[in-house]
């Protein structure tokens, strides 16, 4: 029995036997789920309305369905990409999301010095809990930092943002166009979620239920809004009010002509607003309707890619989020005609469940689904899977 049967050494850190228990982005929400508050959690996990629009975006990228080549000769595959200029070993990006402090201590510094060990960009929030010169003086080496802005009622505020970034040395803006007013949250709503939290009866229950999360948060500094410290208590839903309903184009034209560095609008671009964007001096599109969390029924980002890019033409960066579980939508991506994904549920799910090392985790795991099928598909690179990209895939029933 002996020969036969080997037992498991037994790991006594915590975080590392929960990470290593997980083995796909399904795995590290269900920790999640465990060790997180409910308003922590359904921030993250929720989206708009009836939430169509968030279960769509997943269920679109799993319409795809694959037709391998064989005897391609797999041993080596090149998985990088050049994404604005810059070299990346996946393609792949870490997109923004505001209060991530809230949902694990290591917050946007965690996230981004993951994204800096695997050599992917990382996005800043305008609504995050870390400043921005914060982050950047928490990073050692060359690290890929991005900026994303909501454009603002208060104008000079945004455009110091802007002005922070730069000095900071951001090298990407992202500008986020479809958040002019707050998608109606259902999950939100009911919880009641405030920045700073305010102890309520439900707070209070919550500390109860959930007495690590609490510790951690605790013993860090004060949970408040970086770019809007000292505002009275809020909630997540009326936080938007910060942002301007009133944005037009030639706030993009503004922009374009202040930021100095490669500019991406982000949001549900058809083909028509995509090829205005590029006119404008835009250098990339991000296509992506906030994870289902602004308009529900919005059609799915993925969707787009293959009009978008016929609409902007080869040399234009074009990116995509909402709705990546997998290694395999990043496959499905390149192949419509993507330069790269960007990841937002799927990091964070491994930050609630284990902080900077749950980000980790989850950047291996969707990096080796990536590699495997890609070799299982018949592809030697990333290159090669954007050219032939449309022979290897086709629309499932």
């Amino acid at each position: 029995m002996r020969k036969l049967v080997r037992p498991r050494s037994v790991e006594l850190d915590g975080t590392r036997r929960r990470l290593a228990a997980c083995h796909d982005v399904s795995d590290l929400r269900r920790v999640a789920l465990r060790r997180t508050p409910k308003p922590v959690f359904d921030y993250v996990d929720g989206a708009a309305d009836e939430e169509l629009a968030a279960a769509g975006n997943v269920a679109a990228f799993r319409q795809w369905r694959f037709l391998p080549r064989v005897l391609a000769d797999v041993e080596v595959v090149d998985t990088s990409v050049t994404v604005l200029g810059s070299a990346i070993p996946v393609p792949l990006a870490l997109g923004p999301c505001g209060y991530t402090r809230m949902m694990h201590t290591d917050g946007e510094i965690g996230v981004a010095r993951s994204g800096a060990r695997h050599g992917l960009p990382y996005t800043l929030s305008t609504m995050a809990a870390t400043g921005i010169e914060e982050v950047a003086g928490a990073m050692t080496g060359r690290p890929d930092l991005w900026f994303q802005l909501y454009i603002l009622k208060d104008r000079s505020r945004a455009a110091g943002l802007v002005s922070r970034a730069a000095d900071n040395g951001y090298r990407v803006l992202v500008v986020t166009v479809d958040t002019m007013v707050a998608g109606n949250r259902i999950r939100d709503v009911r919880n009641g979620l405030t920045m700073p939290p305010e102890l309520s009866l439900h707070t209070i229950a919550s500390v109860a239920a959930k007495p690590g999360y609490w510790l951690r948060l605790l013993s860090g500094p004060a949970l408040d809004f970086a770019n809007f410290a000292g505002r009275p208590a809020t909630t997540i839903l009326k936080s938007a009010d910060f942002f301007d309903p009133g944005i037009t184009w030639s706030d993009i034209e503004d922009l374009r002509s202040a930021w100095k560095g490669k500019l991406i609008i982000k949001g549900p671009l058809g083909p028509a607003d995509a090829r205005r964007a590029v006119e404008l001096g835009a250098d990339g599109i991000q296509l992506s309707n906030h994870g289902g969390r602004q308009l529900d029924r919005a059609v799915a980002p993925v969707d787009l890619i293959a009009p978008v890019r016929e609409a902007v033409g080869p040399s234009v960066t074009l990116l995509v989020d909402s709705g990546i579980r997998h290694g395999a939508d990043v496959v499905v991506a390149l192949a419509l005609g993507a330069d790269a994904g960007v990841l937002g549920r799927a990091y964070l799910y491994g930050l609630m469940a284990g902080g900077e090392a749950g980000v980790d985790r989850a950047l291996d795991l969707l990096t080796a689904q990536l590699r495997t099928t890609m070799r299982l598909l018949g592809v030697t690179s990333a290159a090669d899977l954007r050219k032939r990209g449309r022979e290897l895939i086709t629309r499932g029933d």
